[in-house]
């Protein structure tokens, strides 16, 4: 079912405009009701007035304005079906002021029954065998996980085909958990190898967008067969032509293909030269990010931090990740061993996201897992988007563990003594880099300030005893403000992570 968020008209819309986008880009059923001035009023330049349904079109799957009292049951439930069926998205219904205080004939209202669940749409029986013989007939396959498959809740099924064909398989981020990180034939240690050298790579619920480089060369082979698998139609063929398109649900299509290859077992062997040279690969990142990791030198490095936190947080904790290093760095080294279990900046690369969702992840375990943590991974510049909902975890005593990786600016930052030869130059507003934040910034006393547990740290030790306290707490929220070396960075990448333009 959709979340629904209620805003207020004008400005109060306009900041919802963000949501409505990220929650489209990333497929996530929403309904936003918003209230807007009175229609005896527009064009005069009323309280708030703007052209709400005409400015939600661009961001949402449907944007309206009911016509009159009486149909607005009508349009809930067209708001809600369009939501959820096929792609899901955002939706807008626009209420004018005057509405609030309308009455009409109950008798003249249009009431409807709630739509029935989406409809389960499966392959074309022809598709689905052209893809088991390309797979079949592949050296170098890879499964790439979309969170599609985590929305369409396919992991039992797509467990079932990783093990069944012993495929490697490469998770983006928010699918992490549908099969679990720690799977021995999951290669995202080897993330850049596998994308580059696969010559069949099967889709399932994954977009060739930005995140995957476009599925073009040079971080893929120039004749890769992709076997596309999606809900929606219009994605098919999107940047790469595929060699196979399956349109259909991710849970209903990878049952069918379990159906095919039980008529043609595949079992891709292990032994094979494609899976030692990713493991060679694998083995050789984990080695790389463990001596960074177990390095004693102060400040502490990203990995290090990553390090200790992954030892102590609880495995079936929710994790929200936010940030720039913070978050590259923490998808690699924070595993997920369950579905629907990580929120980041998504598709849409949205900042100022991480505490919010934090907050409506730890409302819905509340009700449902009340033992699940919600853990918070924040860099010092996300955190800085949104910081003050920290009063929000703490009037709901919503036991949060927020952790801030604190470098002291964005990418990189200034230690102390460079900010204050900074200072020597002139204001700091046209001498200091627009990418650097005031250093040492005591993040965690705002959480002390309304009434949570608050820890300042600089070594592993006390990074330790944080975490220990925090996670045995369950019941009041906490913040470590973890201080990390302003010049602290990923290991060195082959390729940059964003893809440009040649142009």
């Amino acid at each position: 079912r959709p979340g629904v968020c209620l805003v207020v008209s004008g400005p109060g819309f306009l900041h919802a405009l963000g949501g409505m986008a990220n929650a489209t880009v990333n497929c996530w059923p929403l309904i936003v009701i918003g209230g807007s001035s009175d229609r005896n009023q527009e064009t005069m330049g009323a309280f708030q007035e703007f052209p709400q349904v005409e400015a939600g079109r661009l961001y949402n799957k449907l944007s309206v304005r009911p016509s009159s009292l009486e149909v607005i049951p009508a349009v809930i439930e067209k708001a809600v079906r369009t939501s959820i069926y096929g792609r899901p998205g955002s939706c807008y219904i626009d209420i004018p002021g005057d509405f609030v205080n309308l009455q009409v004939n109950k008798s003249s209202v249009k009431y409807m029954e709630c739509c029935l669940p989406p409809p389960v749409s499966m392959a074309e029986c022809s598709a689905v065998s052209e893809a088991a013989s390309i797979i079949v007939h592949s050296k170098q396959p890879l499964l790439i996980i979309g969170k599609g498959a985590a929305y369409s809740h396919a992991e039992n099924n797509i467990r079932k085909l990783v093990d069944l064909c012993g495929l490697p398989f490469l998770p983006t981020p928010m699918a992490k958990g549908v099969v679990p990180d720690n799977h021995p034939n999951c290669v995202a240690a080897a993330r850049s190898m596998a994308l580059q050298h696969a010559d069949v790579i099967i889709l399932l619920g994954a977009r060739l967008n930005w995140i995957l480089h476009f599925g073009l060369p040079p971080r893929f082979r120039q004749d890769v067969k992709v076997i596309q698998i999606d809900i929606c139609a219009e994605e098919l063929g999107n940047n790469v032509r595929p060699a196979a398109i399956l349109l259909g649900d991710i849970n209903a299509v990878t049952k069918q293909l379990l159906e095919e290859f039980s008529k043609r077992p595949l079992k891709y062997p292990s032994n094979s030269e494609w899976w030692k040279r990713l493991r060679e690969k694998i083995m050789d990142n984990e080695k790389r990010s463990k001596g960074l990791a177990l390095q004693k030198s102060l400040p502490m490095n990203y990995y290090t931090v990553f390090h200790h936190i992954r030892e102590l947080i609880p495995k079936d904790c929710i994790l929200v990740s936010e940030g720039a290093n913070t978050m590259d760095i923490g998808r690699t080294m924070l595993p997920n061993y369950h579905p629907r279990q990580r929120l980041d900046a998504g598709t849409f690369g949205t900042m100022g996201v991480g505490l919010a969702f934090a907050i409506a992840a730890a409302m819905v375990a509340k009700d449902q897992t009340p033992e699940k943590r919600v853990i918070c991974v924040e860099g010092d510049s996300a955190f800085g988007f949104s910081g003050m909902e920290v009063e929000t975890i703490c009037r709901y005593n919503l036991p949060i563990l927020i952790i801030v990786v604190n470098n002291n600016g964005i990418y990189t930052g200034l230690d102390a003594d460079a900010w204050k030869e900074m200072l020597k130059f002139g204001d700091p507003a046209t001498c200091v880099p627009p990418v650097s934040l005031l250093p040492n910034s005591h993040y965690e006393e705002i959480m002390s300030a309304f009434g949570g547990k608050g820890y300042f740290v600089k070594t592993p030790e006390e990074l330790q005893n944080a975490l220990k306290a925090s996670v045995t707490d369950k019941q009041t929220p906490s913040l470590i403000n973890v201080m990390i070396d302003p010049q602290s960075e990923r290991k060195k990448q082959e390729f940059p992570w964003l893809t440009r333009s040649n142009l």
